[in-house]
């Protein structure tokens, strides 16, 4: 009998290794493999973000949420002509891109797989400029571009139904009422904010992807390191829950510094940049009044 249930667990891991679909990160190559669809995530996506939308309460300082589009667009036109331009033109279906800035005081912000992208008023005067702005919004699309929902929630099949697998296998409607909680974790929307469930390999990642996109919107990258310090002091050293598995602030910068050199090429031709830094695009600042 022991031997048995050991062949059949045997059986069962294979067949779950063998039905995750390899793929491979843009920019940094890495590859993965992921045991759910594009269309999967992007159902239970759209269900998470439309209720947390019922709830959220929409900025009304126009000026403020202008620029969160404008700076959101930017960078989605920059990733899309990326795409297009790499062969991934068959990912950019998946987008259908929003930008909203939601009454919130959390030093927050987030991109559901799919482009739905939120910013909390309590991120802006942390940002302070447009280009601080980019750096946060390049980060959070990073993590929809790289899909780090689709390969958290295939962990997450994993390690739950590793012991499972075989009646998870044998009852689609399992499955389906599975990936629903997985989904809940993963993408952790609530009337509390949202804080998606990323590992610190992940948060790295989109720091790396975030700061080309930035330089491909034609932002300066180079601000990248004094935001994140800006960001470590504001939020105690990494305390917020949307911090809490980054990199320390030591490792962070000095990623981003070893990054800089491959970020700023995309900066030269995005806009002619020389790496001196001598030519840099024009910083606006976000405004921090309250609409009256």
């Amino acid at each position: 009998m022991r031997h048995f249930r050991f062949l059949l667990l045997w059986m069962v891991a294979a067949v779950l290794v063998s039905c995750g679909t390899k793929s491979t990160v843009p920019i940094t190559g890495r590859q993965r493999t992921l045991m759910v669809s594009d269309e999967q995530v992007l159902s239970l996506s759209n269900q998470q973000y439309s209720e947390y939308m019922k709830t959220a309460k929409p900025s009304t300082n126009k000026a403020n949420t202008e620029m969160v589009k404008r700076v959101g667009q930017r960078l989605a036109t920059a990733v899309v002509n990326y795409l297009n331009a790499n062969g991934l033109g068959s990912e950019v279906a998946q987008y259908k891109w929003e930008f909203n800035l939601v009454q919130d005081q959390q030093v927050n912000a987030f991109c559901m797989p799919g482009g739905k992208i939120v910013v909390y008023e309590g991120l802006l005067p942390v940002t302070k400029d447009e280009t601080s702005l980019a750096i946060v919004l390049g980060h959070e699309i990073a993590h929809a571009v790289a899909k780090h929902s689709a390969e958290q929630m295939s962990t997450a099949i994993k390690q739950q139904y590793g012991a499972q697998a075989l009646n998870v296998l044998m009852a689609g409607a399992g499955v389906s009422s599975g990936l629903q909680n997985i989904a809940g974790t993963v993408f952790g929307l609530g009337a509390q904010g949202a804080s998606a469930k990323y590992s610190r390999d992940h948060e790295s990642e989109a720091d790396h992807l975030g700061i080309i996109f930035a330089a491909m919107a034609g932002y300066d990258p180079q601000v990248a390191v004094s935001f994140w310090q800006r960001m470590s002091q504001a939020t105690g050293g990494g305390s917020t829950s949307w911090l809490s598995t980054h990199p320390s602030d030591a490792t962070r910068i000095q990623q981003i510094q070893g990054w800089m050199p491959e970020a700023m090429q995309y900066y030269q031709q995005s806009t002619g940049a020389t790496l001196n830094g001598k030519k840099v695009t024009k910083t606006l600042h976000i405004s921090t009044k309250k609409k009256k």
